[in-house]
């Protein structure tokens, strides 16, 4: 075998010894044109080195249970333990998607309570669980409004209003859907301008579908006037659409109903643990008013008094957004998460919002603070104040690895330049907010003092600065040995 230029790998190393002569591809059945004409070419080493070397890996990552983990708008809390555990039972693990519902009364009773726990969080009157994640609630959130119409032989609604800090899904997911996106502008205080908003209803009237909104928004200021664009959009016979993202900054304190909202998605895998962080899995519910309950997608859970079951008739159904019933694993999670708080819910909240403000309030000192304002449970710096010596808010932001804090969200949202977006959740307590606010505090004036060690910054990580726009452009995601 060729000598590889490969770490740990040793000539004739093995971690594994096959010597049974009747394993043959004619045995098993394979079709010979399928196998490989020559040996992979593969590292040598033990079973020990191999689980060695991923352990090392593995030790180089970054996680909640290793740092703090400040990803603004992306609620990246504490996932408990008990959680997994639950999650992982036979019960649950050893189920197949296609049994009947006889033989699954568990986990369609646990289904059926996780709807009915989302549907009084938020003030909805029915829920799927069938999205993956949030932008796939969104993109079925806007196929419902999309049908909406169609059903009540509206075609001419093809525009959606979307405002200018919205996450870049909303107008990705509405776009998916066909419709044109109008922009509304931000005011002086970070909300939505109604002005502007009055102007653009007055300008498309009945064209106008529906209005994509998060609130608190993603500076992580609430939308004070709400109410009054709940209003102006269903005096239109217009939707309004909620962005779940920021739930965890009003659970229990009020919910999208209040707000006015016909539709809402949530991220099970933010606001009620399972953060996804590794890149998934992920569950994006959606939650609807009365008049749009018989177009969810089916099946949803249903209880009859006796036994629950898996429901498709309904009138206006948009059909199936995901195969089987979604990502149960995350359901699971999310749902024992619910029963573990109850109503402390609230409490997640509120501690959320006073953690954020702790951090606010301290940090606006050392850099910028477009909006100077009560925040929800996040808030968005800016380093323009760093720019000016050169320093630009990417650089403070891998020098924060530095000081062992996984980075902000960053130049995001895109009406604040150099933005720094915080966001600590419920999960962290005020010695870990001080550490990481003497951390900012820090950088912000190494920026004044020495630039050129921000600049320069990650130093002690494992993997030091690289070129992301070359890395973006040409992936490189497969071991090609040499020699």
């Amino acid at each position: 075998m060729t000598k590889l230029i490969f770490e740990k790998s040793i000539d004739g190393m093995t971690g594994v010894s096959v010597k049974d002569e009747n394993l043959s591809v004619e045995n098993y059945g394979f079709n010979p044109k399928f196998l490989r004409k020559e040996k992979p070419v593969l590292p040598q080493v033990s079973e020990l080195e191999a689980m060695r070397h991923f352990k090392e890996l593995s030790d180089m990552n970054f996680c909640v249970e290793s740092g703090f983990y400040p990803l603004g708008s992306c609620t990246m809390k504490y996932n408990p333990k008990v959680n997994e555990y639950l999650a992982s039972l036979d019960g649950f693990t050893q189920l197949h998607p296609l049994q009947q519902d006889e033989d699954v009364q568990g986990a369609l009773e646990l289904m059926y309570k996780l709807q009915e726990a989302l549907k009084e969080i938020t003030g909805m009157s029915a829920v799927t669980l069938q999205g993956s994640a949030g932008a796939h609630g969104e993109l079925c959130g806007m196929m419902i409004v999309k049908h909406y119409f169609k059903v009540n032989n509206e075609p001419q609604r093809k525009k959606v209003i979307i405002p200018d800090s919205a996450h870049g899904t909303n107008p990705a997911s509405a776009g998916m859907c066909g419709f044109e996106i109008v922009k509304v502008n931000s005011n002086e205080k970070g909300q939505v301008d109604l002005t502007h908003l009055k102007e653009l209803f007055e300008q498309y009237k009945d064209e106008i579908a529906a209005i994509m909104m998060t609130n608190p928004n993603t500076l992580g200021i609430f939308e004070e006037s709400v109410s009054e664009i709940s209003k102006i959009a269903h005096k239109n016979g217009s939707l309004l659409y909620y962005d779940g993202a920021n739930l965890n900054a009003i659970m229990g304190i009020t919910n999208p109903k209040i707000m006015g909202f016909d539709i809402v998605h949530l991220n099970l895998h933010k606001t009620f643990a399972t953060p996804h962080g590794g890149g998934g899995p992920g569950a994006g519910p959606v939650g609807v008013v009365e008049k749009l309950k018989d177009y969810l997608p089916v099946p949803v859970v249903d209880f009859d008094g006796t036994k629950y079951f898996r429901k498709y008739d309904l009138k206006n159904t948009i059909g199936k957004i995901k195969e089987f019933q979604g990502n149960f694993g995350v359901l699971v999670k999310a749902y024992c998460y619910i029963l573990m708080k109850g109503k402390s819910l609230k409490n997640v909240s509120e501690d959320a919002v006073l953690n954020a403000n702790y951090l606010k309030e301290i940090l606006k000192h050392y850099f910028d603070l477009p909006y100077d304002c009560t925040c929800m449970h996040e808030f968005v710096l800016s380093g323009n104040r760093q720019k000016e010596k050169g320093v630009h808010t990417l650089e403070i932001a891998k020098r924060l690895m530095d000081y062992k804090f996984h980075p902000p969200t960053v130049y995001f949202p895109l009406i604040v330049p150099e933005a720094l977006m915080i966001e600590p959740t419920e999960s962290e307590n005020k010695q870990r907010l001080d550490e990481f606010a003497e951390a900012m505090i820090k950088i912000a004036k190494e920026a004044e003092s020495d630039p050129q060690s921000v600049l320069e910054a990650p130093h002690n990580t494992p993997v030091k600065r690289v070129d992301e726009t070359n890395a973006a452009r040409h992936l490189d995601l497969r071991y090609k040995p040499e020699g």
